[in-house]
């Protein structure tokens, strides 16, 4: 049995390639972008030793799923996948990272003291009781949410995931917009 895989011509610039395939472009983008982000958050906790709190754990939680299913966005339109199945797979990266946008506008808004954030990482352990248990507690370290562990420009690393986040949302969103308007001109 042969895999079809179709040969169309070689475009000349970033933009052609973008027109004339909107679905892997985007899926790329996310792919390539989303990459770099995770490892940018990975370099800060293992590179330069900044533990994450549990708010920064579960904004990472898009990025593997979004990653992997864009990179098989880009293998399934190599191979001649359905084009509505590629289409529900860039729809479903962009609500999963407009999701995390929210989600990491939250956790900014929460190390800016605007609202109080979940309780299991913001508050003190003060209540649990006396004895051996709020001894051990005290002697673990974990990572508080409502304080920022770095800031550039006055920004947060759950700020620019917020943006990142929102802006992969972008992507994806266009990328479907454009190859669904391109099929319907098809047909």
């Amino acid at each position: 049995m042969e895999a079809k895989i179709e040969r169309r011509a070689i475009p000349a610039s970033v933009t052609e390639v973008v027109r004339a395939r909107p679905i892997t472009a985007a899926a790329a983008a996310v792919a390539a972008l989303g990459a770099a982000t995770i490892l940018g958050a990975w370099f800060f906790q293992y590179g330069l030793g900044y533990q994450p709190c549990p708010m920064c754990l579960q904004e990472r939680f898009p990025y593997y799923f979004a990653i992997p299913l864009a990179v098989l966005v880009v293998l399934g339109e190599q191979v001649g996948a359905s084009r509505k199945v590629l289409l529900l797979a860039l729809l479903a990266i962009a609500a999963g990272m407009l999701w995390n946008a929210g989600f990491a506008t939250y956790h900014a808004g929460v190390e800016w003291k605007l609202w109080e954030g979940p309780r299991d990482c913001t508050g003190n352990f003060a209540g649990l009781g006396a004895g051996g248990l709020l001894k051990q507690l005290q002697s673990i370290h974990v990572p508080r949410c409502d304080e920022a562990a770095w800031t550039f420009l006055g920004i947060s690393l759950a700020g620019y995931d917020a943006l990142i986040s929102l802006m992969l949302a972008v992507i994806a969103g266009a990328g479907f917009w454009a190859g669904w308007k391109q099929q319907r001109v098809a047909e």
